[in-house]
């Protein structure tokens, strides 16, 4: 690792500093919503962020607990209590170690660029609406009510204050982070004003001392198994997308080159440590890796810093966070979120094919409404079923009748399970003459089903006496044949060389 010039190392502490302060509400309020302690998401954010920093392949992201790890953690917490999540994200980590050692994190560049936006546009949305939550308050029956009068103009101006400085603070000096500068002075307002509004201490006392090893007090036997394993895939699958599609990201913000196996392997080292130590897991945020790239800290020394930043709030600075108005942070949360939607994706209605658009917003609503897990895989799968619809309607003739004969049908395009059927409706075996000719010079067969449509087309000719020839149709094809193989005569000069994927191959 190269070393830091004085500015970066500045740069990188300010920013530290910044993003630890914007994840104490964040880690307090999704270790709530898992039903588990504040310092339970507290000491997942240090110890996640700590060694996926230090060790992880994309320098600059942030790591934490976060909300799509929580909201699938609360069911196994209120059926079988806290130590089983323990207990989960041990086995957690060990499956996203597998995943690492398998070498699969490079196939997270396969995500289609519309998922990628969806992904995006979705996070960004649930980044925002999840702030709406601070603006209820505890009425005096113990139901939550949305805040009126005063409290809620008090938040919303203090939010207004922080976002102003945020935006017009960079057009007058870049020496700190806007980011920064907004919550201190805000806070300091807040503070020396005695205004009343809500504040990070009202989430939860996050005083507390170092993270202490604990094995999970839970049956070690099949049962516990059976218990946990559905939860560990769900969560580790989740918290890989999460992270290697932030990778990627953070990838085009910077210009630079992330390792996602590497990144997968600190992040399932990070969780095996995290559920030894009692946190509750977790994986890259969004928001926070938002804030920490924007001020310009690329390096590891901002994700190291924010963590013992962290740590040093649990354990020296609690009564001054605890100070600190949720409506400096909510500003901050609701900037990140402007920054990370992609507004240029609405300019692209009308000029992109309409396929893409219907899978960016459908990645993105269900993000919003399911989970991110969820969003990605559903929306790779639109986006593989529409380019084999599209790639089956490509598949096409020209005929015409040689010296002797010989009717030529030669192909375009690529034959594939999906372009089958049209393939065999181009055929007429009933008019056709004796001999009939089948040019593949300009045709890919791609897969078995083509094989087997081939076959199944000389078994169509043979029943009318009539034969069928094969022209430039590569050995590996030739080798799959069945009925077309004894059936037809095949001329094999000139053949390709191109190979189909097919499990017959090895």
């Amino acid at each position: 690792m190269t070393a830091l010039n004085p500015q970066e190392i500045k740069t990188n502490l300010l920013s530290g500093l910044t993003v630890a302060l914007a994840m104490v509400p964040e880690a307090i309020a999704f270790a709530l919503v898992a039903h588990v302690s504040p310092l339970t998401g507290l000491y997942a954010a240090f110890i996640v962020a700590l060694i996926t920093s230090a060790f992880g392949g994309r320098p600059g992201m942030v790591s934490g607990a976060t909300g799509a790890l929580a909201v699938v953690m609360v069911a196994l917490v209120v059926q079988h209590g806290v130590e089983y999540l323990f207990a989960t994200v041990v086995l957690m980590g060990v499956l996203q170690l597998l995943f690492a050692a398998a070498k699969l994190g490079k196939f997270i560049r396969m995500v289609p660029h519309p998922v990628m936006l969806g992904f995006v546009n979705g996070l960004a949305i649930v980044i925002f609406l999840a702030q709406f939550g601070h603006f209820k308050t505890t009425g005096v029956d113990g139901t939550q009510q949305w805040m009126q009068g005063a409290p809620l103009y008090t938040m919303l101006g203090l939010i207004a204050l922080t976002m102003a400085i945020i935006y017009l603070l960079p057009k007058l000096t870049k020496a700190v982070p806007a980011t920064l500068v907004g919550i201190l002075a805000t806070s300091l307002l807040a503070v020396g004003m005695g205004i009343e509004t809500k504040t990070v201490g009202d989430l939860g006392s996050i005083a507390g001392g170092l993270p202490s090893f604990h094995l999970p007090d839970v049956p070690l036997n099949l049962e516990t198994l059976k218990i946990i394993f559905p939860y560990a895939v769900i969560l580790a699958a989740i918290g890989l997308i999460e992270s290697l599609l932030t990778l990627n990201l953070i990838d085009t913000m910077t210009d630079t080159r992330g390792q996602p196996n590497r990144e997968s392997m600190a992040q399932g080292a990070a969780n095996v440590v995290t559920g030894f130590f009692g946190g509750m897991g977790g994986c890259a945020m969004i928001g926070q890796s938002m804030i920490n790239v924007n001020n310009g800290a690329t390096k590891r020394l901002s994700g190291i810093a924010m963590a013992l930043f962290l740590l040093s709030f649990i354990l020296f600075g609690s009564s001054l966070i605890e100070q600190i108005p949720l409506a400096a942070l909510i500003g901050v949360m609701f900037v990140v979120s402007e920054k990370t939607f992609e507004w240029g994706s609405f300019r692209l209605f009308g000029k992109v094919p309409k396929p893409d658009i219907v899978v960016g917003l459908a990645v993105a609503g269900i993000t919003v409404v399911a989970d991110l897990a969820v969003a990605v895989v559903a929306g790779v799968i639109i986006s593989a079923l529409v380019f084999a619809w599209e790639h089956a309607k490509h598949i096409g003739v020209k005929t015409w009748v040689d010296d002797q004969g010989w009717k030529i049908y030669e192909l375009e395009g690529s034959l594939f399970f999906a372009s089958a059927a049209g393939f065999q409706a181009l055929f007429s075996p009933r008019e056709d003459p004796d001999d009939v000719v089948i040019e593949f010079r300009r045709a890919k067969v791609m897969d078995h089903s083509a094989i087997e449509a081939i076959d199944g087309l000389a078994s169509r000719y043979s029943v009318f006496g009539k034969r069928v020839h094969l022209r430039h149709l590569s050995p590996d094809c030739l080798e799959l044949l069945n009925n077309a193989k004894e059936m037809v005569e095949v001329s094999s000069f000139e053949d390709p060389h191109y190979h189909i994927a097919d499990n017959k191959l090895g």
